[in-house]
């Protein structure tokens, strides 16, 4: 038998541990640290989080991987190669903005929100979502996934007294805990057919299953898939994302809908390219299904709100989220009908990085709004532009950014991407969806943008933005317009190898 000791490549896998160590350390400091001086609580944690992120830069000088079978050195639980460093930075830069917009949300709050739990709930869950991409096999996967999730259901339901806090959380935990059952039933089954967890030995090993294993392997293969796709808000796994983001304090819901749903394509993509590649013909045609259900349910459910008495900006931007998830799906299922997967892999990976920049933009604004007007209906935005000219630029950007208008050009090349990996797949009824989809989501995302403009129905009243704040926006918006200057920065992930 051989031996499962051997050394670990502490530099590959500092990124997710430096952000675990500096929540433990925030949780200990709670205890003595003075209330009035909580606030130094928020800045370590979002100096652990920027360091977190820092960590990458030497990872790019080549694949490195740790925690490998010692018969075989090819096949680890953890490998930092393109693809992780890439999701990686997606999850900690997420988190970071979040981490900026929580700073001004807890001092709001004025003690409500216990800072030193909060704090920690955020940066385990970062790092278990900056552990899922490096994951190589079933059970890192499924633990990453786990650690990622379980500090999300407290943080959604943090708010004390809040009917509709614990409403969502419950909401939010249960469902996911299905999901979770049964991903992990598909896990066994896997493991079953083909004796191992590791990925690639799966794929090998999955070919090879004898006849009377055949439909146990492909039941296993879809139920593996159905906690990653509860995770992505793909339908019908969608149900409790409304109602959650609404429940939950405002940087909570960004932070889902932007690294919530990087955990969910990333285990996503790990599992159906890297390790199911030979049942391409069962999850293929299934996500191609869910593409097209969840690009229209998000839109349509977005459509709709309009209808609401209370029309809220963060449900809005949560059915919008449902629909941009569609969008994601379409590139991972043209993998399954097209010659080069990575490529079509590379297309989703592209659209991610420009919807968390836009997305997490336009969760900043929504908090600036939310600080005079705590509904935080779309109606509060009427005339945003005589109040604070350029937070209303800022946002009228990220939601023509989401629609695919200019100036927003990184939308729209991120949305052209994905179209050209369903068509090169021969995919295209789906791209005949989305082309209607996008259609459709103009319409909510331009009437958004032109009430920024209208005249306001009362006297404008400027306020003082708070420096966290007015960083977070100023990031996101800044980012934004170099990506649509130079979108190659992230289109070149559309054509490159990444695993």
């Amino acid at each position: 038998m051989s031996s499962l000791v051997q050394s670990v490549d502490w530099l590959a896998i500092a990124p997710p541990t430096l952000a675990a160590v500096v929540g433990l350390v925030v949780l200990v400091a709670d205890l003595f640290i003075a209330d009035a001086k909580k606030a130094v609580l928020g800045w370590t944690s979002v100096a652990g989080l920027a360091a977190s992120a820092l960590l990458l830069l030497p990872l790019r000088a080549g694949d490195r991987a740790t925690f490998c079978l010692a018969d075989a050195t090819d096949t680890c639980s953890y490998v930092a190669d393109t693809f992780t460093l890439v999701i990686q930075l997606l999850v900690l830069g997420g988190a970071l903005l979040v981490a900026l917009l929580s700073v001004t949300a807890l001092k709001d709050a004025d003690r409500e929100l216990p800072e030193g739990e909060y704090w920690f709930l955020l940066l385990s869950s970062a790092a278990g979502a900056a552990l899922l991409p490096a994951s190589r096999d079933l059970a890192t996967l499924i633990v990453a996934l786990e650690v990622a999730s379980l500090p999300a259901f407290a943080l959604v339901g943090i708010k004390r007294g809040d009917k509709k806090s614990s409403e969502a959380a419950l909401k939010f935990f249960l469902s996911s805990v299905t999901a979770t059952a049964v991903s992990l039933m598909g896990v066994s089954f896997v493991y079953a057919t083909t004796g191992t967890l590791h990925l690639t030995r799966i794929a090998d090993r999955i070919q090879q299953v004898d006849g009377q294993f055949h439909t146990l392997a492909q039941t296993g293969v879809v139920l593996t898939l159905v906690g990653f796709a509860f995770k992505t808000a793909a339908v019908p796994f969608h149900f409790w994302v409304p109602d959650t983001y609404v429940g939950a304090p405002l940087p909570i819901a960004a932070y889902l809908s932007v690294v919530g749903k990087a955990v969910g394509f990333s285990g996503l993509i790990l599992v159906t390219v890297v390790a199911f590649p030979s049942y391409a013909d069962v999850w293929g045609p299934a996500l191609a299904a869910l593409a097209a259900l969840t690009m229209t349910v998000g839109n349509v459910g977005a459509l709709r709100q309009r209808s609401t008495r209370a029309y809220s900006a963060v449900r809005l931007l949560a059915w919008s989220s449902v629909g941009q998830a569609g969008y994601l799906l379409v590139p991972i299922a043209a993998a399954a009908y097209s010659e080069d997967a990575r490529k079509a892999i590379g297309s989703t990976v592209a659209y991610a990085l420009m919807y968390a920049a836009v997305n997490l933009g336009a969760f900043a604004v929504a908090a600036l709004v939310a600080r005079r007007s705590p509904l935080n209906r779309i109606s509060d935005y009427r005339g945003l532009y005589a109040e604070s000219p350029l937070s209303a630029l800022v946002l009228g950007f990220f939601l023509l950014c989401l629609a695919g208008l200019p100036p927003g050009v990184i939308g729209l090349f991120a949305k052209v991407t994905v179209f050209s990996a369903a068509v090169d797949a021969g995919l295209g009824w789906l791209a005949v969806v989305m082309a209607v989809n996008v259609v459709i989501a103009l319409f909510y995302y331009l009437q958004w943008t032109a009430l920024l403009f209208r005249a306001p129905e009362g006297e404008p009243a400027p306020h003082r933005i708070p420096a966290p704040l007015t960083a977070a926006i100023a990031l996101t918006a800044v980012l934004g317009v170099v990506l649509s200057g130079a979108p190659q920065l992230v289109l070149r992930f559309s054509g490159s190898v990444l695993f």
